[in-house]
């Protein structure tokens, strides 16, 4: 779902959870067990494993968009209905759900485009 986005990608072998992983007013992953901690998301394309995280995680999301505060799209190998409902929500794009992991086919710094309405992730440059 989303718009079409191009843009730099924050890659990890790890979840995703918007209500324990990241410090949204600072824009960084603060969980200090992340493989992405001290990192800036905002503005990145996050590649990630697998969302995680309950009904909070959906109007976090939103508040984090009403601020500009937020990835500028998401790409995981799995996903939960909690997080396509904050996804949505907050009008972020978003791609799951791959015949790879997607968090091994791709690495921190690849430039990529993401495209939910065509199903497609391109990747533009490689690190």
């Amino acid at each position: 779902m989303g718009d079409p986005v191009r843009g730099t990608a924050l890659v990890a072998k790890d979840g995703f959870s918007a209500r324990y992983d990241l410090d949204r007013v600072r824009g960084i992953f603060s969980r200090p067990q992340h493989k992405l901690v001290g990192q800036s998301y905002s503005g990145r394309i996050l590649v990630l494993d697998t969302a995680k995280g309950g009904v909070a995680s959906a109007w976090m999301l939103y508040e984090m968009a009403s601020r500009n505060m937020v990835p500028l799209a998401l790409v995981f190998n799995s996903v939960n209905p909690i997080m396509v409902q904050g996804v949505a929500l907050a009008r972020l794009p978003m791609l799951a759900g791959f015949d790879c992991d997607i968090t091994v086919e791709l690495v921190s710094g690849d430039e990529l485009e993401v495209d939910p309405r065509g199903r497609v992730l391109r990747v533009m440059w490689g690190k």
